[in-house]
């Protein structure tokens, strides 16, 4: 990957050209997004970080209109510079991090059905907006994103490599907390998107550690349940100044696992 050119990605035939077909929503993809929408909003004010509060003002999500990523693309445009690249739903690694390296956030455009409110095996679209999209508006948190991803990048081959820095993206960009002027509060999307770890993810009953790269890297998640543990950052500017570190600890832990 490190001598291919960084816009690599937009010219591989696997990325299918997709767009949003706002038209084609029904009456129930509204309710649904209705639903979920004003079920959740109702929480956050006192459970999300002020940057996702903030975000979600910014990028005008509202619950009586679904996501237009047109619009959502003007705005990142003028904010961050991030963009939204429709996809079909989960892709290869290399291309999904190879869009974020180039500023791009994966999205499908499928909805939930009624009868999937609660749970889903796949991220649909409501997860990708509402709960990823409004932090795209903050500097720090997708400058760590595409560092990331270009980490990830240089070690695609590696399978361990990637499911460390899985571990990583895992514990902060969908599982995450901060501490805001003294009290935890969420940025993770998989927190963000579901009511029921909303509450839970902020109370006593599981533990909370300091955020921590080598303890991170060690530590596997769960995929099917709540989490038992979760990483706190003081600061988006801290996760970006992570970079090094994550690097640094990657290629120790590599080092061990050829060793062993």
């Amino acid at each position: 990957m490190t001598n291919k050119p960084k816009d690599w990605v937009f010219s591989d035939p696997r990325l299918k050209e997709m767009k949003q077909d706002y038209a084609a929503y029904t009456e129930e993809d509204f309710k649904v997004w209705k639903i979920l929408f004003e079920r959740q909003i109702v929480n956050l004010p006192k459970a999300a970080s002020k940057a996702y509060l903030e975000g979600i003002k910014e990028i005008n999500f509202t619950a009586d209109k679904i996501a237009d990523f047109e619009d959502v693309n003007e705005r990142l445009a003028k904010s961050t510079g991030w963009a939204i690249q429709v996809v079909p739903g989960l892709i290869d690694d290399d291309l999904f991090f190879g869009l974020m390296n180039n500023r791009r956030f994966c999205s499908s455009t499928w909805l939930r059905k009624m009868e999937q409110l609660d749970y889903l095996e796949e991220p649909d679209m409501f997860h990708d907006a509402f709960a990823h999209m409004p932090m795209l508006t903050n500097q720090p948190y997708v400058d760590f994103l595409e560092k990331l991803s270009g980490i990830a990048l240089r070690h695609i081959d590696d399978k361990w490599a990637i499911e460390l820095l899985s571990r990583i993206y895992w514990f902060t960009i969908e599982f995450g907390l901060i501490r805001e002027d003294g009290e935890l509060r969420i940025y993770g999307a998989g927190i963000l998107s579901s009511a029921g770890e909303t509450k839970y993810s902020l109370s006593d009953e599981p533990s909370h550690y300091d955020y921590n790269v080598r303890r991170i890297m060690n530590t596997p998640y769960w995929k099917d349940k709540f989490q038992d543990k979760y990483f706190v950052i003081e600061s988006y500017e801290q996760l970006y100044e992570s970079i090094p570190e994550i690097e640094a600890v990657l290629e120790d832990m590599l080092a061990e696992a050829t060793q062993n």
